[in-house]
């Protein structure tokens, strides 16, 4: 009888949790017609925190300026995406309150886990809808990051790269600094899409360019691996992509070069008059870096499907793709909002052109071919 009842209470519990989710589903999809107006009228007359997870540190910056206009209490918590979907999955299985809104990187794991999972769910403001590319709506891109390669410009041996083979040659052994791929996923990401059929050939192509013979790829599938080999075998891993620009942007950092987040620029511990940024140069000069600078990716933001106050959160997400929730990401390079409406910070390229010159995300190859990649990667990680 004991283990009969602990099974009804067990299904009682997921028929909830699929309510619930449903239910805020219902919501969003109902709320997506509302004016600014009355999705305000609706989020004031909730009650409770206002909760919000996000892989950014600047989302506890833009929550609070979100409080303080409406005057709504919240809690923010800045969290790596790993232990937001672990805190997802722990909150909606037990029924447990915890995120209203969440802002979150890597679209394959988005894709497989919480969509899947129904853990998250898509919300597009009217407010904004006509202003983000339809195939930026959903999953809602709030805003993307890039990666590319900075060097330090001091002393006689600047790497001026203008192929990404260069990267490969033995000059630069010890002398490239990339956080681990293990250790951020979006990185082992950016290595994935180099092995699909379009950048394989792209980087056959770049390798021709540059040493003027067909490449030999010996045991190696396709130029993708071939390159992501010689690449990291190259480099020094870190943890930290603001401990990498520092590294780089030292005096005695001559000869170095990164690839990493180019909005780390912004930190006072980043000297960025000893840094070159390859995109600027190229821009500047005429002389793309073949056959790619760097990579970029979203950062989504979305519903909790167990959100305490969800119109509270679909307000937010219209908030942040809106210039002043943008802003305290929009006040510095290397940030680019999903709102066409939104320009970068001046002196940054536009988001056309870097899309141009960076290797972008494709959640559906990553999630077929991740498993080969990561295991060729993790050979070079030890």
């Amino acid at each position: 009888m004991k283990k009969l009842i602990s099974l009804l209470l067990a299904l009682m519990m997921l028929a909830g949790t699929c309510a619930m989710a449903e239910s805020v589903a219902d919501l969003a999809k109902a709320a997506e017609s509302m004016t600014h107006e009355e999705l305000v009228a609706k989020a004031l007359a909730e009650e409770g925190t206002f909760v919000v997870y996000g892989n950014t540190s600047r989302i506890v910056t833009a929550a609070e300026a979100f409080s303080a206009l409406y005057n709504i209490p919240f809690e923010g918590s800045n969290l790596k995406d790993g232990e937001i979907y672990t805190k997802l999955e722990t909150e909606i299985n037990g029924k447990v309150k915890g995120a209203d809104m969440v802002m979150i990187q890597d679209g394959a794991s988005l894709q497989d886990i919480a969509i899947a999972g129904g853990y998250l769910v898509n919300f597009v403001p009217a407010s904004v809808k006509d202003k983000v590319a339809e195939s930026d709506q959903n999953p809602l891109i709030q805003q993307f990051i890039n990666k590319t390669f900075i060097w330090n410009n001091l002393g006689e041996n600047v790497p001026a790269i203008t192929n990404v083979w260069q990267l490969t040659e033995p000059q630069f052994k010890g002398n490239i600094v990339f956080k681990a791929p293990d250790a951020e996923q979006v990185n082992m990401n950016f290595l994935v899409m180099l092995t699909n059929e379009e950048w394989s050939g792209k980087l056959a192509a770049a390798y021709k360019n540059l040493y003027g013979k067909d490449i030999e790829l010996g045991d190696y599938e396709n130029a993708g691996y071939k390159w992501i080999a010689e690449f990291l075998g190259n480099c020094v891993f870190g943890n930290s992509d603001t401990t990498l620009a520092e590294e780089v942007s030292q005096e005695t950092a001559q000869g170095k070069l990164g690839l990493f987040v180019l909005s780390k620029l912004r930190s006072s511990s980043v000297y960025t008059e000893n840094l070159t940024v390859g995109q600027y140069q190229a821009a500047e000069t005429g002389t793309p870096i073949e056959p790619f600078s760097g990579f970029m990716y979203p950062m989504y933001a979305m519903l909790s499907a167990n959100a305490s106050r969800p119109y509270t959160a679909m307000l937010f997400i219209e908030y942040i793709m809106g210039a002043d929730g943008f802003e305290p990401w929009g006040k510095s390079i290397g940030a680019y909002s999903g709102n066409s409406e939104i320009a970068p910070l001046e002196g940054d390229l536009p988001l056309a052109d870097w899309k141009a010159s960076l290797v972008m995300e494709d959640p559906e190859y990553i999630l077929e071919n991740y498993e080969n990649v990561y295991a060729f990667v993790n050979m070079f990680l030890q």
